[in-house]
């Protein structure tokens, strides 16, 4: 699956601010990457970095600051922030450019006519610039707040044609047509509360305070359908006790309360919860971080066998190398809220190029005496490594898949070690 080229999610500039007093904090600052259907994507860096709030912008839990996240070629997310600083951008310059040409009018009185011409032109290129930002603003918004809705009415307009069509070659009120009307009234009314971003579901990291104490677990796992609108019982219990064999628990398990579980056992249930809405995308937030080693294997392979038993899409976030390697084809490193490195899993491994990417590699413990008794930590430290006083730097492709973000003395350094290496 992880060879397909179908593109399911594709992220595009993700900025995430929060504000401090009179500042804001830059959780997640002009992100960029795609995330192929059926591949497992790994996210990873130190904590803070802006992993989980990544994770947690995609699926709509925070209202983006800016950028775009589209989902099966449908825009989810939008921010304006973007457009909002294109305005005061070109309004500042506009403004400057005008007081200089008419402190030129005032000088050269001969040139008249010329000058007005580029005053003209300047205010007409200043509008033109920024209608088309508000624009782009309205259309933002209105995707952002109104695409669950949209999707919704194109569920409900395909069922009416659908159910049409069907009524139509039944006889009138006969029973075939009483139970069939019956149907369609149900699957209308699910269709009506159908949102789109329901196709993404989250495993959350904390698998205690993740669920609710006071509902059993087949409150839990059932409250998605429900919620849908969903009533028929008989139907909810029987996938409720479906997807907990699925996770591995069995159907005794339904009517007990999360305390009643170890963490390994809760993870699964919050697993079950997510994949009984019958998602196309997973999001899970360092679901292993808070198991123990014995258990965190056990997690990993059973969203291993989800993944390929019901051809799931997985963003995978978590801090530890090793689990990620095992786990995804391709690899995102971020550090202080930027994607400083993308890359395939083996090629990452192979060949870090990044010096925080090295720094990362280099704490990776193994099971070997004489190798840990030789092995040096790489520090990372961004002000000795880099000058970005004149030459910004910018997300590249230094060879085809491998992404960087470095300036053009940097590019060119990175380039020339993978030919000599090769």
């Amino acid at each position: 699956m992880e060879n397909n080229n179908e593109v399911l999610l594709k992220v595009e500039h993700l900025s995430q601010y929060f504000k401090m007093g009179r500042q804001k904090l830059k959780a997640v600052d002009d992100v960029s990457f795609d995330i192929k259907k059926g591949e497992v994507f790994g996210l990873v860096g130190e904590s803070g970095c802006g992993k989980t709030t990544t994770g947690r912008s995609i699926i709509k839990l925070y209202d983006i600051t800016s950028g775009n996240v589209i989902f099966k070629g449908r825009r989810i997310c939008a921010g304006t922030l973007y457009y909002k600083k294109t305005i005061a951008k070109v309004k500042k310059e506009s403004d400057e450019k005008l007081k200089m040409l008419k402190q030129r009018l005032k000088d050269n009185p001969d040139f008249s006519e010329s000058i007005k011409e580029d005053i003209s032109q300047t205010i007409k290129h200043r509008d033109e610039v920024i209608a088309e930002q508000y624009k782009h603003i309205k259309e933002a918004k209105h995707d952002h707040k109104y695409g669950d809705k949209i999707y919704a009415k194109e569920m409900v307009d395909a069922l009416d044609k659908e159910y049409d069509e069907k009524l139509k070659a039944l006889d009138p009120k006969s029973d075939e047509q009483n139970k069939l009307l019956k149907k369609y009234k149900h699957d209308r009314k699910v269709a009506k509360k159908s949102k789109f971003i329901t196709q993404i579901q989250m495993i959350f990291q904390d698998p205690i305070a993740s669920l609710d104490p006071r509902m059993t677990v087949r409150e839990i796992i059932s409250e998605g359908m429900i919620i849908k609108g969903i009533k028929d019982k008989e139907y909810i219990d029987n996938k409720v006790y479906e997807i907990l064999e699925t996770v591995g628990l069995v159907r005794e398990h339904a009517d007990r309360y999360p305390h009643e579980f170890s963490g390994g056992q809760r993870q699964r249930i919050g697993i079950a919860r997510a994949v009984v809405m019958q998602p196309e995308m997973i999001i899970a937030d360092e679901p292993v971080s808070a198991l123990d080693v014995s258990i965190q294997a056990q997690v990993i392979n059973l969203l291993n066998d989800l993944r390929h038993k019901l051809g799931l899409t997985i963003l995978f976030i978590a801090h530890d190398l090793s689990v990620v390697k095992y786990f995804s084809d391709r690899i995102g490193v971020m550090y202080y809220g930027k994607m400083v490195e993308l890359a395939s899993s083996d090629e990452l491994f192979a060949r870090p190029l990044h010096p925080y990417t090295k720094s990362l590699l280099s704490a990776i413990p193994l099971p070997d005496p004489a190798y840990e008794k030789d092995r040096v930590r790489i520090v990372y430290n961004p002000i000795a490594e880099h000058d970005y006083s004149v030459d910004k730097p910018s997300m590249r492709e230094v060879v085809p898949g491998h992404f960087i973000y470095c300036n053009d003395a940097e590019e060119q350094k990175y380039k020339e070690s993978l030919n000599s290496a090769d």
